[in-house]
């Protein structure tokens, strides 16, 4: 399977997040390196697993039908 790597912005415009919610909120707290992102040649770049994003928000969602949103980027089963 061949993988789609993006950048901070070119993911944000798929998700709808501002890129830098996704710097200082999303990263390493529900988007994992080494699952959901890579940083190539061990530089600063980082670059997102596209594949892997849509499978996990996939997975959430289906967990339940009904489900907040929390600010630490786990959700509330209401």
């Amino acid at each position: 399977m061949e993988l789609t790597y993006l950048t901070t912005d070119e993911l944000s415009e798929r998700i709808k997040y501002d890129p830098r919610t996704i710097r200082e909120r999303l990263k390493d707290s529900v988007l994992i390196e080494g699952t959901h992102y890579i940083r190539p040649f061990g530089g600063r770049k980082i670059l997102y697993i596209w594949e892997h994003i849509k499978r996990d928000m996939g997975l959430k969602s289906a967990e339940s039908h009904f489900a907040i949103p929390m600010a630490n980027g786990g959700v509330c089963h209401g």
